[in-house]
Parts: C-alpha cells; sequence; structure tokens
C-alpha cells in the first residue's frame, strides 16, 4: 500500500486529521516507477501544506519517505490532530 500507514510506527495517541479537513497531497502518478526510501527514523523538517479547511499552512513535521520528486509526511494541524500526506519535494526543508 504505497503512502498508507505502513510508515506509521510511532504512536502518538493523537485524534486524527478527518478527510473534510486533509491536507492536498501530490498525485500518486507523479510517483509511479520512482524508487522510495524509508526513513530509518523521523527527519525533522518545516513542510508548507494546502488544508482544505484553512489554506496555506507551514507545519512543523517530520519526513517517514521520499522519492526523486516527493515526500511522505506526518505533521501536526493548527489545532493539534496528525496528518500524513505526500508533497512536494520543494515544499519540505530540514528543520
Amino acid at each position: 500500500m504505497r503512502g498508507g500507514n505502513r510508515y506509521i510506527g510511532w504512536a502518538t495517541g493523537l485524534e486524527p486529521v478527518p478527510m473534510r479537513d486533509s491536507a492536498q497531497g501530490a498525485p500518486g502518478k507523479a510517483r509511479n516507477d520512482q524508487r522510495e526510501i524509508k526513513a530509518a527514523e523521523p527527519l525533522p523538517v518545516w513542510v508548507w501544506l494546502v488544508l482544505s479547511n484553512r489554506g496555506d499552512y507551514r507545519a512543523k513535521a517530520e519526513a517517514l519517505a521520499w522519492t526523486e520528486a516527493q515526500v511522505w509526511v506526518r505533521f501536526i494541524d493548527p489545532i493539534g490532530r496528525e496528518g500524513f500526506v505526500w508533497v512536494w519535494a520543494n515544499a519540505v526543508q530540514r528543520r
């Protein structure tokens, strides 16, 4: 399952971001035929997201996996809920 819960290995106990408030992700077809690398440990990053309910948002996040073009991140939304999304690599910066 590409981009699914197989990357979630760190129990947080946080409420998940509901679908209606989720971040817009990069298209999955853009990852086809790209090598996917899973982080041994989450890498602290900043990420720019477009949240369905709030618009542009810069979040503290963790990079969990990546390809040449995209990064799978775990983020906390403005009200403290946990979300996961694939984003374009240029939206991510190491902290």
